[in-house]
């Protein structure tokens, strides 16, 4: 019998399937991971949204909360405006971040006593899977079902 160099078919056969199922186990909970970290970093923009509404609030009483995401950002800050008050950033302020979409919506009241924040997901159930919003009380809520008006009925996050 002559000796062979290197592996057998069947060698290289169960080296593959043990790749295949560690792979099988690893992949959904990085996609677990990654949407995690997409709703944490929007519960995150949802609290700076907030505290922008309030800084707006307080700088432009006449104003009162600012109607959209654009007033609340801005390019040019020297000086801030009403219109582009830099209170937020750029990414922000385009309404997108991190796999989730931001709104103003609900903004009502002559000055603007009423806002509702609402973040929601890009693609549910890739980039997130659930809804969160706010408004003026500053608690950050969340909903596993789409959010058109936040109020008291959406339950705070946990």
């Amino acid at each position: 019998m002559r000796s062979s160099k290197g592996f057998s078919l069947i060698e290289l056969l169960i080296v593959v399937a043990i790749i295949l199922i560690i792979a099988a186990i690893a992949v959904p909970s990085f996609l677990r991971s990654r949407i995690v970290a997409a709703e944490s970093s929007a519960v995150a923009s949802v609290r700076t949204l907030n505290t922008a509404q309030i800084s707006y609030n307080s700088a432009y009483p006449t104003v009162g909360f600012a109607s959209t995401l654009g007033a609340l950002g801005g390019t040019s800050c020297a000086p801030p405006t009403s219109t582009g008050a830099c209170l937020i950033d750029s990414v922000l302020a385009s309404g997108q971040k991190n796999g989730y979409i931001f709104t103003v919506t609900n903004v009502t009241g002559s000055p603007n006593a009423t806002y509702n924040v609402i973040g929601s997901p890009i693609l549910w159930d890739y980039s997130g899977m659930r809804y969160f919003c706010s408004y003026e009380d500053a608690v950050v809520r969340a909903s596993v079902t789409v959010i058109t008006v936040c109020d008291g009925t959406v339950p705070p996050q946990n």
